[in-house]
């Protein structure tokens, strides 16, 4: 009996048929996948295929090194057994990194707490000591080891896994004649993401010497100092150990940068200082910060201390959370800071010298007398000469040479009652107003902006312009202070003053014109700003720029950029009117109020011209001042000393100031810091001590991991 086939609805068989059409597609796509894979992209998958079995290793470029003007080391790179823990590996570890850092801790000599320290991340909240660099970095701990110690790390890699002690640079500072210029020379830190974007620093894997300057001249030549690193690309087996090299590109070492700075004048310079405020805190005085600088008339830096100074190399290897608040205390006078650049001081009498080219300028005749009484009565004040005495008529050399302060109280009153602008009532106009004659005087000796030294922390100081006095009532009348807030309720100085600056607070007064004509009020200056403007009245006029840094050179001993200070602009200033103030600076020393501090000096082999400034301070003791240059009729230097909190110029800055000329001719008794008074000119020759160690092994950085 035939078998009978049951009919299939017209339905099912569509259905059956897309069932095919989805089945073919699916193995088309499928086929032409395999294809792609296979045939059109095997170059990119052998490369990643490749990545899997080959790691990046950065090779460190060598840091250059910084040099003085003779060519002694101020900062070098000696080698040095490094050992390094890389916590990536040791977390893959048994237990994690714990017991591998409790048997390292005892062979480095140091506790485990603090190696844990070291090996930590610096993250928001966590201080310091820490690590600023990339977690997938090796981590140096201990940068000089024995090698016994080094042997040790090495042949017991089952002991220490993830450890590594190689021969790296490290930066030391060899302090050459005692020369300690610190906040000037910088510090070096750890490379770390935030700065590779903020200041486009190239990636180089943050090797574990991968160090960045993070201020003075390590900060402001970091590019040329850091150089480039290379890479060195190994093979890996599946465990993660290296069985070869396949390629590596060298690492091109950094340029070392020469200065302008001379070693035995640093040194003598700090010691000077440093004597002069130990004086200063000996007679009840607290002073614990100030500055001295020597700069060339051409605008180099030869020597800049700041008090208090530190040891640079508490950075080296991790600060501690002590010595870095040690560093930024203010009880300490926050040494981290240099206060050349950064300090704000009034400058008191050594700024007549640009009120009187202001007045000059102004019409005042240079060989004019002028009335120094006892006191003026200016507005509602009434403003005295120092001691009060009445000397009479005399002319600006006298005025200079006696610092008699009511001769520039009343040339500051009267050319402020000649500039109409000041007795607007309105403020609106105050910060289109032109600047007052006075002022642009003193803006065109650099004063109130910055003087462009290549360090890259610096303070503008303070020229109370109309336009500065108007944003400063803006903001404390009505969003700071807050000086309308309280009236006068309890009738206090304070308050009585709050209030008439909340009144007028934004107008520029005749007692404010006849203070800041001597350097006082609102009126402050950096260190640095006063040398720089000594150098332009000791050279004729030229304003510069001033530069610490003087050549950069290769490490094969080649120069490659010559560093000159640039021009700023020539003051505005009669060559006539600046030769009259030099010589009346002259007469400061010989008969005037820094007599005394130079009794005895031997004026005949080398002329010293300067000026004393005390600065009043509301509520502490003044400023103590000297601003000098020298030989009088060929200058070549200039010395300043500044020291906030010590009293009259006469006693604290001017005998520092004596004691660096002293040593810079060898004066007195004093061993001459260079031969007949004369820096060493043209750049030395480098020798440069620099190895770069090629890493090896999994002790350096890697990529894919």
């Amino acid at each position: 009996m035939a078998e009978e086939r049951l009919p299939v609805n017209t339905s099912s068989r569509r259905r059956l048929l897309v069932l095919y059409v989805v089945a073919a597609a699916m193995l088309i796509t499928l086929g032409g996948r395999l294809w792609y894979l296979q045939v059109v992209n095997t170059t990119a998958f052998t490369k990643l295929a490749a990545a899997n079995q080959t790691r990046d290793v950065i090779v460190p470029a060598v840091r250059g090194q910084i040099f003085d003007d003779a060519g002694n080391r101020l900062v070098t790179n000696q080698t040095a057994l490094v050992v390094s823990v890389d916590m990536m590996d040791l977390s893959r570890q048994p237990g994690g990194a714990a017991p591998v850092l409790r048997r390292l801790a005892p062979l480095l000599g140091m506790s485990v707490s603090l190696l844990a320290q070291k090996t930590r991340l610096c993250t928001t909240g966590v201080p310091q000591p820490c690590w600023a660099g990339s977690p997938y970095q090796p981590i140096p701990v201990d940068q000089d080891v024995s090698d016994r110690v080094a042997l040790q790390v090495m042949e017991e890699q089952k002991e220490f896994p993830g450890v590594t002690a190689q021969v790296q640079a490290v930066i030391e500072y060899p302090e050459p004649d005692g020369a300690n210029p610190a906040q000037v020379l910088g510090y070096l830190q750890p490379i770390t993401p935030q700065e590779i974007k903020s200041r486009h620093l190239p990636v180089t894997g943050f090797s574990g010497v991968d160090l960045v300057g993070q201020a003075g001249l390590e900060a402001q030549y970091d590019g040329q100092l850091r150089g480039t690193p290379g890479t060195q690309v190994v093979s890996v087996n599946a465990a993660g150990d290296v069985t070869g090299t396949v390629s590596q590109t060298n690492p091109v070492n950094g340029e070392d940068l020469v200065t302008s700075l001379n070693a035995q004048i640093q040194a003598d310079t700090q010691t000077a200082l440093n004597q002069a405020i130990a004086r200063s805190r000996a007679e009840g005085n607290n002073s614990n910060q100030g500055a001295a600088i020597v700069m060339t008339t051409t605008g180099r830096v030869v020597a800049m201390a700041s008090y208090p100074d530190y040891n640079p190399s508490v950075w080296t290897g991790g600060i501690s959370q002590r010595q870095y608040d040690e560093l930024i205390s203010p009880s300490d006078g926050e040494p981290i800071y240099n206060w050349a650049t950064q300090g704000q001081y009034a400058p008191g009498s050594t700024f007549k010298v640009t009120s009187t080219a202001a007045a000059v300028a102004d019409g005042y005749p240079l060989d004019g007398l002028y009335n120094c009484p006892a006191s003026v009565s200016i507005g509602s004040q009434t403003f005295k000469n120092d001691g009060e005495p009445n000397l009479g008529e005399m002319t600006f050399a006298e005025a200079l040479i006696q610092s008699c302060d009511t001769v520039y109280y009343t040339l500051g009153e009267q050319i402020y009652n000649s500039d109409l602008y000041n007795f607007k009532t309105d403020p609106k106009p105050s910060p289109n107003a032109p600047v007052q004659k006075m002022q642009k005087m003193e803006l065109d000796w650099g004063f109130g902006q910055d003087s462009g030294i290549d360090l890259p922390a610096e303070s503008t100081g303070t020229i109370p312009t109309r336009q500065w006095l108007y944003y400063l009532w803006k903001d404390n009348a009505h969003t700071g202070q807050n000086w309308c807030k309280n009236g006068v309720q309890d009738g206090s100085y304070v308050q009585q003053i709050e209030y008439q600056d909340c009144q007028s607070g934004w107008q520029w007064e005749p007692g404010q014109a006849a203070i800041a004509a001597i350097g006082q009020g609102y009126v402050t200056v950096t260190p640095v700003q006063l040398a720089d403007a000594y150098v332009a009245l000791a050279n004729g006029g030229t304003l510069y720029s001033p530069r610490i840094g003087e050549a950069l050179v290769s490490p094969s001993g080649r120069v490659v950029q010559k560093i000159s200070p640039p021009v700023v602009r020539h003051l505005p200033v009669s060559g006539d009117t600046l030769s009259y103030i030099r010589g009346a600076l002259a007469g400061v020393v010989t008969q005037g109020t820094a007599a005394a501090a130079f009794s005895g000096f031997p004026l005949s082999k080398v002329c010293v011209a300067g000026k004393t400034g005390t600065a009043q301070n509301f509520g502490v003791n003044a400023t103590s001042v000297f601003a000098s240059f020298a030989p009088c009729n060929n200058p070549k230097y200039v010395v300043i000393v500044m020291v906030p909190g010590a009293g009259y110029g006469a006693d604290v800055a001017a005998p520092a100031v004596r004691t660096i000329w002293d040593d810079i001719y060898g004066l007195e008794g004093h061993k001459a810091a260079v031969p007949g008074g004369q820096v060493p000119s043209g750049t030395p020759p480098i020798t440069s001590t620099r190895t770069t160690t090629a890493p090896s092994g999994r002790s350096q950085s890697k990529k894919g991991k």
